[in-house]
């Protein structure tokens, strides 16, 4: 069975390029108008995933989300022999393709999904999409992974001290981050996220999720809207080999944070994938390298990267209370079997490989 899924076009539309690098990106039908406008990429994402394990099972895929005038996810299309559909979690509304197979099927289950997204890299804040009192609201609430009182709270309003800029508390807040944290390469796939216990451990070392985590978690605590988006790097990077994938990337999740500003809008920042670098290319956190790196990823996201959601402590939709999935965030395929929960960090095992190319006109 062959399903194809378009979004409408009222969901591509994307107003004034506003203070963004990219070029507006509007009314388009399909993501093909961006291969025509300076500064915008296109990619393709296949994901392959087969489940030998017999009896029934359920399948759930994170899908590239249509962001802030940087990214436009327009073509979906799958090829399985199980029953597919675009689902969306209660508490963020993120996209999700939920596979369901009944067990009866005739050889392993398996589905072949082709995503389709246009990107821009993303300078300065964005206002391009309103943000209501209600949304903002929202983005301050604490979750159980993110929590926003006691010691978070205590941290952030020490590192923040008397400043009342929103862009000076949040520059304080990233250096702190910058400054105290460190990448575990040890660490299980991107990490846990578990800030409260970072904190009060005082162990401030892990990948992207604890990383930005605390980053987003202090901005909160400071009174900052802030949010993790969840993602997956689909190119090499102009500035760093190890902040780029391409080819087979099913290793290559990777999650940023992004805070709102009053009066401006949200605002990128990425300190781990700073801690990323000074680790992985062997610099000095004192280096001309990395202080120029460490400017450019105060308000900048090279979209190399495509963004999946930023639904922390998901639940998934149609899923048993007892089924969650292997880590607070849905970055990875999430899979229920007869057999168990696959373990979503051992795709050759899991049996499933993602890729991406760049398609270029």
């Amino acid at each position: 069975m062959l399903r194809r899924a378009l979004l409408s076009s009222a969901t591509l539309a994307l107003a004034a390029a506003g203070t963004l690098a990219c070029p507006s990106l509007a009314s388009a039908q399909t993501t093909s108008a961006a291969r025509a406008l300076p500064g915008w990429r296109r990619f393709s994402v296949t994901s392959r995933v087969t489940i030998p394990d017999e009896g029934a099972a359920q399948l759930y895929l994170p899908l590239a989300q249509t962001a802030g005038g940087y990214q436009a996810s327009a073509d979906l299309k799958w090829q399985t022999n199980g029953s597919a559909a675009v689902v969306q979690d209660d508490h963020y509304g993120a996209d999700i393709l939920r596979v369901s197979w009944d067990g009866k099927e005739s050889g392993p289950k398996s589905i072949d999904v082709v995503q389709i997204v246009a990107a821009c890299d993303r300078r300065g804040a964005s206002a391009l999409l309103p943000v209501t009192s209600a949304e903002r609201a929202f983005w301050l609430e604490p979750t159980e992974s993110v929590p926003v009182d006691g010691i978070v709270g205590a941290t952030a309003q020490r590192i923040v001290g008397n400043r009342t800029d929103p862009k000076e508390k949040l520059r304080a807040l990233y250096d702190w981050v910058v400054d105290n944290t460190s990448r575990n390469p040890e660490t299980p796939g991107c990490g846990f996220g578990d800030v409260k216990a970072m904190l009060e451990s005082g162990n401030l070392s892990g990948k992207c999720a604890d990383i930005n985590g605390l980053m987003t978690a202090l901005a909160r605590g400071a009174g900052l809207p802030a949010r993790d988006v969840y993602g997956i790097r689909v190119a090499n990077s102009r500035y760093f080999r190890t902040m780029g994938a391409s080819g087979v990337i099913s290793k290559a999740q990777h999650c940023r944070s992004e805070v709102y500003l009053e009066g401006q809008g949200w605002f990128p920042v990425d300190p781990a994938d700073v801690r990323k670098v000074i680790l992985d290319h062997k610099l000095d956190p004192k280096s001309a390298e990395i202080a120029d790196l460490r400017e450019k990823l105060f308000g900048m996201w090279e979209m190399n990267w495509v963004g999946y959601n930023s639904a922390t402590d998901i639940r998934l939709p149609g899923a048993a209370a007892q089924q969650k999935p292997n880590f607070a965030f849905l970055m990875y395929p999430c899979a229920f079997t007869s057999a168990g929960q696959p373990d979503c960090l051992d795709p050759a095992r899991f049996q499933y490989e993602i890729t991406a190319r760049e398609e270029v006109a």
